[in-house]
């Protein structure tokens, strides 16, 4: 039976989270000089990014992952999803700590440590993050070939992701861990950023009350700030379907991981999470909070493994 969910309280930025104050755009510009006809004064006078933009916000987050992660190739197709590297950053770091917490308080960190990363995205934004901050290694898979072609290009770019992730590509839309986790393979986490719209109508919905608390401006066609293709925004059932599908599948490998992870955009979805992790019988379930602002978000996490076979998972895999 699963635990009692934590209650969950306002977030802000990791502790960790190397942009947890505001961005220092001076050495931002440094790092990626294209920035700067990007940046004006704010309606407060205070030098800002257009984040409305979505060439804007890619070069800003190009700029973040060369200065403050040393990644110095970060291309791919406009079509796809440029994700705010902070909030990805948060979800890692919360991870390192969900971790540590099943590690008597010592997050566990070198390439003894793998991660799959469901929907790594053209991007490739989660395992980059995870292999520089914490030395992990990380599978990656997507439904979509040209998404995992140009992941797989960022990882070859940048000597110091080589050989620290594995971008497959998962054949059936369907499944999470089927066709990529083998019966023997061993993971420490996996996580998820799973498409939230259940249909283009609620994508372009979304994107409009996104653009108008951006810029005050209600816009009929609004362009996606963060771009996307549709199998990045949008799936049958939306968020609520796909991770309740995740849930049922990871019983299956219930021994494969310790702890299994999605984001949870939308509270009204929590309810029905819980359910089918106690019909599946999850031994323990974490719920952090994360996001700030205007957007607030949680991780939901979830372990089959017993105390003992925890025991038995840090001695063999975590131990140094």
């Amino acid at each position: 039976m699963a635990s009692k969910k934590s209650q969950e309280i306002k977030a802000r930025l990791h502790p960790r989270n190397k942009n947890r104050e505001r961005y220092d755009l001076k050495a931002l510009i440094v790092s990626i000089p294209e920035l700067k006809k990007h940046v004006k004064p704010n309606k407060y006078g205070d030098d800002s990014v257009d984040f409305a933009n979505p060439s804007a916000v890619k070069i800003l987050n190009k700029a973040l992952l060369n200065h403050y992660y040393g990644i110095k190739h970060w291309e791919f197709p406009d079509d796809n999803l440029c994700p705010p590297i902070p909030g990805r950053a948060d979800y890692l770091h919360h991870i390192a700590d969900l971790l540590g917490s099943s590690n008597f308080g010592n997050i566990p960190k070198g390439s003894k440590v793998i991660g799959y990363d469901i929907g790594i995205g053209a991007n490739c934004i989660y395992p980059i993050i995870g292999a520089v901050e914490y030395g992990w290694h990380f599978i990656g898979s997507d439904i979509d070939p040209k998404s995992v072609q140009a992941a797989q290009k960022i990882v070859d770019a940048n000597p110091s992701l080589k050989g620290k992730i594995d971008c497959r590509l998962q054949e059936n839309p369907k499944d999470s861990f089927y066709g990529i986790i083998g019966k023997e393979d061993k993971i420490d986490f996996s996580i998820c950023n799973p498409p939230f719209h259940a249909s283009a109508e609620e994508a372009r919905q979304g994107t409009a009350r996104k653009v108008k608390n951006l810029t005050g401006k209600a816009v009929k066609n609004p362009e996606l700030n963060f771009a996307g293709i549709n199998n990045e925004l949008i799936c049958d059932g939306g968020e609520y379907k796909f991770v309740n599908n995740m849930i049922r599948e990871s019983k299956k490998f219930s021994t494969n991981c310790f702890w299994f992870s999605s984001l949870v955009s939308k509270q009204s979805n929590l309810k029905s999470i819980y359910q089918s992790l106690d019909k599946f019988e999850a031994v323990e379930v974490k719920t952090i909070p994360t996001g700030t602002g205007n957007k607030s978000a949680r991780i939901v996490a979830w372990t089959f493994l017993t105390k003992e076979e925890q025991k038995k998972w840090r001695e063999s895999r975590w131990k140094v």
